[in-house]
């Protein structure tokens, strides 16, 4: 009887023990996330060109762009991260306002138009949720998106899952994405008496005005069968600390899309068709036609030299081919220069090229028996530079305040990017991160 007595009391024990460790874990373990966060994100992009896919490789591709998103995560528990993510972008395009360039006086590749599609509103939230198990080894995430624009319908899904190894000192990863798109295809306007049920020359569009060049305009356009498209990711990442100032990182990523994959409202100009026009612009023979898949393959890596207290050199690489031709190599570097406790400078440098799609054909370049053709130089074999520089304030005692959220940080930076082409672009961000104390 006492031994049994004595084997309870130590059952007792043993589990009171277990419990009062378990609950003393929980609640001195380190937290994933200690509070609320939300990070505002702003950007104001402008670009301009010569080259716009809208009107067949020619005009002018002058836009504008003003982004704000608000980033807030929350900490569920200590493992237990839910972060939502929304953002808007609203934009003026010079070149997406010629699909219709004929609404308001002459009409001209080089000059925008005043019609609807000259701007338009891009909206997206995603949600995720992420966990981290106890001893922090083990991190897995989920996310669901949405995005619409006035000419497409976007939902996406993904997760990922990462491994710590080696005090930490190791890791790997493996993520993916599924996004289900719509369009809502949107065609030149000269192109649209001629689909299916159109009335042809006999549209009010050639009715009042006068078609000069070749005056029986009758190009050979078909619209779409299909205005879906999916895309399916699969990313696999591996990371190092290979000395106690340096780390690198590798990554594999590969897509297949399937689907239109075509723009609808980018025209192309043949070189075996007589030329048509009203005003100044030349009508179009059909929209670019492209294949209904597409792979891509994309293997880069990551090196991050921690030099001294002051300067840390931040080096990347990308090697990029698709099967419709393009292949491309990126090779970027940053080196954060810190100032002082609070203020670290970033210059960078980003450079870039690629070949041709094979699909590709400039300004009256592509013929009518071509099975695909695209005017778009974003498919074009070009090299690109871009030049960059931030400074960013780190307050780690948040001393600044708006209502219960401290000020954290300050980030603004400037980018400017040239193509050799006609093309360029440069874009001003600004992000802004509180805490809740």
């Amino acid at each position: 009887m006492k031994r049994i007595i004595i084997i309870f009391c130590l059952i007792v024990f043993a589990k009171t023990y277990s419990q009062t460790s378990q609950d003393s874990t929980t609640e001195y373990k380190k937290r994933v996330l200690e509070t609320t966060e939300i990070d505002f994100l702003s950007s104001y992009y402008t670009q301009d060109g010569d080259n716009a896919a809208v009107s067949g490789g020619i005009g002018t591709e002058e836009l504008t762009d003003a982004t704000g998103t608000f980033v807030v995560s929350i900490p569920l528990n200590d493992d237990d991260i839910l972060t939502i993510d929304a953002g808007v972008s609203a934009y003026t395009s010079a070149s997406s306002s010629n699909i219709d360039p004929f609404d308001d006086g002459p009409a001209d590749p080089f000059q925008a138009s005043s019609g609807a599609s000259r701007s338009d509103l891009w909206g997206n939230v995603t949600g995720s949720y992420s966990h981290s198990s106890d001893d922090r080894n083990k991190i897995w995430s989920t996310k669901l998106s949405v995005s619409t624009e006035y000419d497409y319908f976007s939902v996406g899904i993904g997760g990922s899952y990462t491994r710590l190894f080696n005090e930490k000192n190791t890791e790997l990863s493996i993520s993916g994405n599924v996004f289900i798109d719509t369009w809502n295809a949107i065609y030149p306007i000269e192109l649209r008496p001629f689909g299916e049920n159109g009335n042809g020359l006999n549209n009010s569009l050639f009715t009042r005005n006068n078609i000069t060049g070749n005056p029986n305009y009758n190009p050979n356009f078909t619209p779409f069968d299909s205005e879906g498209r999916n895309s399916y990711s699969l990313g696999f990442g591996f990371s190092q600390i290979l000395h106690r100032n340096i780390q690198g990182s590798l990554a594999l990523d590969f897509v297949q899309q399937q689907g239109l994959l075509s723009t609808p409202f980018q025209r192309v100009y043949f070189s075996d068709v007589p030329e048509s026009f009203i005003n100044n612009f030349q009508l179009a023979d059909d929209v670019e036609k492209l294949p209904d898949n597409r792979f891509k393959v994309a293997i880069g890596g990551r090196l991050n030299w921690y030099l001294n207290e002051v300067v840390v050199l931040r080096t990347f690489y990308r090697y990029y081919f698709d099967d419709w031709g393009i292949t491309s190599h990126t090779a970027s570097i940053e080196a954060p220069i810190k100032i002082t406790d609070k203020f670290t400078l970033y210059p960078s440098y980003r450079f870039y090229n690629q070949t041709a799609a094979d699909y590709f054909k400039p300004y009256e370049t592509a013929l009518s028996t071509d099975e695909f053709y695209t005017s778009d130089y974003d498919l074009s074999e070009y090299n690109a530079n871009q030049f960059g520089f931030g400074v960013s304030y780190t307050d780690i005692f948040t001393k600044a305040h708006i209502w219960k959220f401290g000020l954290k940080s300050i980030d603004l930076k400037f980018y400017q990017y040239d193509r050799d082409t006609s093309f360029s672009s440069s874009i001003i961000t600004t992000g802004f991160k509180f805490i809740m104390d």
